[in-house]
């Protein structure tokens, strides 16, 4: 039964939380998914299995959290996400974020260096709102952000997403890949090389950009956005146990 978090912003933040040792897990979801998913229900199980301390939330807008969607923006999760750790999590962290919370993962390294023991992203979709929506929108589309004060885009994987004026002008004030970026713990980028959501450059593009002593890329052929069949989830597994420290093979 998943339990609610008040932020000082008065939204209500889904979550569900597993008591366990250190370091805890935090799971961060992608845009307009949320703690339900494959992937933080998967590594929910496999951590309790551990023993280790495990979060999954939904952002405002998203799951059973409140608000509609359509309301918020990058800022606005980075707010949920840092409520979330700062009222749930006590010590060393190792966060795991997943295609925008990938972005919210960065984001997080640079508010709060001092918790993250290392980090695990996949398919990382940093400054989307910007290198994605903005830069492929045509003038009608811009136009339409200032008249209508949304657009519509199709997805590969559900519904059409409603990007508003706010999002875009929100996510500028967010960007990561224009200004250092430090990552001063291991990390592990992990990114499927049949993504269609994000591509392979930006995965190259943000290993280049981020600065840190001791961050690899792993492209694994054939693997889509999603990157919850049975042989990534144990990829993701082992790049935790990798950050972590633990190199044996995770069961």
């Amino acid at each position: 039964m998943s339990r609610l978090l008040t932020t000082d912003q008065g939204r209500q933040i889904a979550y569900d939380m597993t008591e366990g040792r250190g370091p805890t897990i935090v799971f961060l979801s992608g845009l307009k998914s949320d703690k339900e998913g494959t992937k933080a229900v998967h590594l929910e199980a496999w951590a309790k299995a551990r023993g280790q301390g495990y979060l999954r939330f939904d952002y405002s807008g998203h799951g059973e959290s409140s608000g509609e969607f359509t309301d918020g923006c990058i800022g606005d999760w980075h707010q949920d996400t840092a409520a979330a750790i700062s009222s749930l999590t006590q010590g060393p962290l190792i966060v795991v974020g997943s295609s925008m919370g990938g972005w919210q993962a960065l984001l997080l390294a640079r508010a709060m260096p001092e918790r993250i023991a290392g980090m695990v992203t996949i398919a990382a979709a940093p400054d989307f709102t910007e290198d994605g929506y903005w830069a492929s929108f045509n003038a009608d589309q811009k136009a339409a952000l200032d008249v209508v004060g949304h657009v519509e885009l199709p997805s590969d994987y559900m519904e059409p997403y409603v990007i508003t004026k706010r999002m875009i002008e929100d996510g500028r004030q967010n960007l990561v890949l224009r200004s250092p970026l430090a990552l001063p713990f291991p990390v592990r980028f992990l990114q499927g090389t049949a993504d269609t959501a994000v591509s392979t450059e930006t995965a190259v593009r943000l290993l280049e950009h981020a600065s840190g002593p001791d961050m690899r890329l792993l492209l694994v052929k054939d693997a889509d956005h999603r990157f919850s069949d049975g042989p990534c989830l144990g990829l993701i597994e082992d790049a935790i146990l990798d950050v972590i420290g633990e190199h044996e093979c995770s069961a």
